[in-house]
């Protein structure tokens, strides 16, 4: 982990008395860097050290964290503990960032874009509360539909 220590001097203005502003405290603040998924936090020491004690020494962002804590949710037939989760979540984020971005983004796009089209032409349609068109009764009588008597092309059919 790489961390560089920033002061950051907090202003707070005097009462109107007191034409000048006064330096309330410094925080100091290291950028920590996540063992998982590489993302760099500004954080306090105090913040790192209570992440590093929950995690195994280990320095992981809130995104892992909340992914670690979702795997031992998810796996609770079996009781992984948190470093078992934790183990697999660095996996899954290592296979990720090894996959690299696709060869052709703009047909990668377009290619998941007609897979969502077809997973919703496929699913079933949910009943909307209120309808764009107006719901026809089950007894009403619903006029014939136009029907084509021929051919549109009959100078081709033959």
């Amino acid at each position: 982990m790489s961390a560089t220590i920033i002061s950051d001097p907090m202003m707070m203005p005097v009462p109107a008395s007191a034409p000048e502003t006064q330096l309330v405290a410094q925080i100091e603040v290291e950028f920590a860097k996540c063992d998982c998924c590489g993302l760099t936090e500004e954080c306090t020491p105090a913040y790192i050290e209570r992440v590093r004690q929950i995690y195994l020494g280990k320095w992981i962002c809130g995104l892992c964290a909340e992914a670690v804590k979702d795997e031992t949710i998810r796996t609770h037939e079996s009781l992984i503990t948190t470093e078992e989760a934790m183990t697999r979540h660095m996996n899954f984020c290592k296979k990720f960032h090894s996959s690299g971005p696709p060869p052709d983004p703009t047909v990668h796009l377009i290619s998941a874009m007609r897979q969502i089209l077809r997973r919703s032409l496929d699913s079933p349609r949910a009943v909307r509360s209120t309808p764009s068109s107006p719901t026809r009764k089950v007894k009403e009588i619903r006029p014939p539909g136009l029907s084509r008597a021929g051919s549109c092309f009959s100078s081709l059919a033959g």
